[in-house]
C-alpha cells in the first residue's frame, strides 16, 4: 500500500508547499527542533495515522513519529494520537497535508462506524460505493474498512454490475447466462428500480440484486419474494441515512450501500500542537 500512497502524498505536498514555505523560511531558524502532538478535538474513529507519518517523513525522513493510537480505534476528544519530534521547519511544512489526510480518512471511518452501530444486531453489511474523491479511492475505501464497513467493487473491473443504462431488463436472463459463460469467478449484480424489474432480475438468477431507491414497503416485498424462490443476495441503495438504516437492515437484506460514507463524510477535527 505504501508504494501506491507515496505518489498521492507527493502531489499533495507539491500542491501545498509549491516553491517553498515562505512564512517558515522568514520566521523559523533552520536548525530549530520542536516536539509536537496530534490531538483529536472530538470523539471519532481514527484512520490514516500511517499516511500522516509518511507525509512528515516525505518532507524530512529524520522526523520522528510515534503512534499513540492505531487505525480503526475509537478515540475521544483531547486524546493524543501521535507524538512528533524533529526540525520545526519540516514539521510545519508537512502539518496541513498530514492533517488533511488524517482528518478526511478519520471522518469517513467515523461516519461508517455510526452506520455499522445503527444496524446491529442485524447481519447486514454496510458498504461503500464508487462515489469517492478522484485519486483517493484506495485510501477512502480503506477508511470504510477501518470503520467496520465493507468495500463494494473497487472499480469497473472487479464485479459485473448491470444497470439500466446497459441494457433492457427484458433481456436479463440471456445476458446473465452470457456473462456466466464468459466471466468466471466474478459476482454478477443487477440494479433494479421497481418491482417489475425485480421479478425479471430474480428470474435471471444473478448473485446479487440491487434495490435502487425502493420504499421500505417494496423492500419487504422483495425480501419475501426472494425468500420464496431463490438464494440471491439483496442490496439496498439510494436514500439511505442514519434515520432509516436500522429499519432497512431489519427487512432481511444482506447489503446496504451508502454513497455518503465517502462523498459526504465530515472530516474529524484534529490539531497539531507544539509543546
Amino acid at each position: 500500500m505504501q508504494k501506491k500512497v507515496l505518489p498521492i502524498i507527493k502531489l499533495a505536498l507539491e500542491e501545498d508547499i509549491g516553491r517553498g514555505d515562505i512564512t517558515t523560511k522568514l520566521i523559523i531558524p533552520d536548525r530549530k527542533r520542536i516536539k509536537a502532538v496530534i490531538l483529536a478535538k472530538e470523539n471519532g474513529v481514527v484512520c490514516g495515522l500511517d499516511v500522516a507519518r509518511l507525509v512528515f517523513q516525505a518532507v524530512d525522513k529524520r522526523t520522528r513519529f510515534k503512534f499513540k493510537s492505531s487505525d480503526g480505534k475509537k478515540v475521544k476528544k483531547s486524546q493524543v494520537l501521535a507524538r512528533l519530534e524533529g526540525r520545526a521547519a519540516s514539521i510545519l511544512k508537512a502539518e496541513r497535508v498530514a492533517l488533511n489526510f488524517l482528518g478526511r480518512l478519520s471522518g469517513i471511518a467515523t461516519l461508517t462506524d455510526k452506520f455499522v452501530q445503527k444496524v446491529k444486531p442485524n447481519p447486514v453489511q454496510i458498504m461503500d460505493t464508487r462515489k469517492t474523491t478522484p485519486g483517493l479511492r484506495m485510501l477512502e475505501k480503506y477508511a470504510v474498512r477501518c470503520g467496520g464497513g465493507t468495500n463494494h467493487r473497487m472499480g469497473l473491473w472487479d464485479q459485473v454490475l448491470v444497470k439500466d443504462n446497459h441494457l433492457s431488463s427484458l433481456k436479463l436472463k440471456a445476458i446473465v447466462d452470457k456473462i456466466r459463460k464468459k466471466v468466471r469467478g466474478k459476482k454478477i449484480e443487477i440494479e433494479v428500480k421497481n418491482m417489475r424489474q425485480f421479478k425479471q432480475a430474480l428470474a435471471a438468477a444473478p448473485d446479487i440484486i440491487m434495490l435502487d431507491n425502493f420504499t421500505l414497503k417494496n423492500i419487504k416485498k422483495a425480501v419475501k419474494l426472494r425468500n420464496e424462490s431463490r438464494k440471491v443476495k439483496l442490496e439496498v441503495s439510494g436514500g439511505v441515512n442514519l434515520s432509516n438504516v436500522r429499519k432497512i437492515a431489519a427487512t432481511g437484506v444482506e447489503r446496504i450501500s451508502v454513497g455518503k460514507l465517502t462523498h459526504s463524510a465530515k472530516a474529524l477535527d484534529l490539531a497539531l500542537n507544539c509543546e
